[in-house]
């Protein structure tokens, strides 16, 4: 058996503190054998930079997935093309700097670990279905074991797409909300569904944002300078065992932990 943990969206400053503090005792107290996070928020809220990554390399985290702020800071240019942990979304365009997949080796283990993003009230990509399918039937000519993180905002598009690939990946992970669903289950053919993993970051917020700011642009249709807050700090995250063999998920389990600023 295979065990992976999911950490949801990571929202800048105080999102990496609860990484930095939780992760090393979840891998020893669950017996994590990877770690996949999605970065996309990682850097002040938007997008993620070179030392940033690294920072959360060093807390443990194997693999970084990205989302619709992928190029929110430009640096990541510099970087993404040599950064084989960090992957975006696969449906860019062709020529797109940077990888929408990648297969990560643990002990010995081979794990496909893909990156899609939805269309459904975002930038109309190339379609992540026919994307994940040739992805798919590529990665499993190596490794039965498949996991999606799929970024996307329609509850609808992230359900046909967990049930498009049903049989297919491991896993389908939805992130993009940062509000972790409750849906979590095996689909009938195997594989691991959740809607949503949720967030990691400031607990009293708007998605990751000052209430106060997101609250003031509802009211006043004005346009706001968002910022992250501080406070309690929340963690979301999903456990998966997996088969190692057949690449089915046996079990899956939410985890939400809060801790202080501090």
């Amino acid at each position: 058996m295979l065990r992976v943990l999911m950490v949801g969206d990571i929202v800048g400053r105080p999102g990496r503190r609860a990484v930095k503090v939780l992760l090393k005792n979840y891998r020893k107290k669950y017996n994590i054998d990877m770690i996949i996070a999605n970065g996309e928020n990682a850097a002040g809220g938007n997008g993620i930079n070179n030392s940033i990554a690294n920072e959360l390399y060093d807390c443990g985290i194997d693999i970084i997935t990205m989302g619709n702020h992928t190029w929110d800071k430009r640096e990541i240019l510099e970087f993404i093309d040599h950064d084989y942990s960090l992957i975006r979304p696969a449906n860019y365009p062709s020529g797109t700097p940077g990888r929408g997949s990648v297969i990560y080796k643990q002990d010995g283990i081979k794990i496909g670990v893909i990156n899609l993003a939805g269309r459904v009230f975002l930038a109309p990509l190339d379609c992540p279905f026919r994307t994940a399918e040739k992805l798919v039937e590529n990665i499993r000519k190596e490794t039965p074991i498949i996991i999606i993180d799929f970024h996307a905002e329609a509850t609808s598009e992230k359900i046909a797409f967990g049930w498009h690939m049903d049989g297919r990946a491991s896993a389908v992970i939805g992130t993009h909300t940062h509000v972790q669903t409750a849906d979590e289950r095996i689909l009938p053919q195997g594989t691991g569904y959740i809607t949503d993993v949720g967030m990691t970051g400031p607990r009293d917020s708007v998605l990751g944002v000052d209430k106060e700011m997101v609250i003031k642009k509802f009211v006043t249709q004005m346009p706001v300078r968002f910022e992250v807050p501080g406070g309690e700090i929340q963690f979301n995250s999903i456990i998966l065992d997996i088969c190692k063999n057949t690449g089915k998920t046996l079990k899956i389990e939410r985890l939400n932990e809060i801790i202080s600023s501090e």
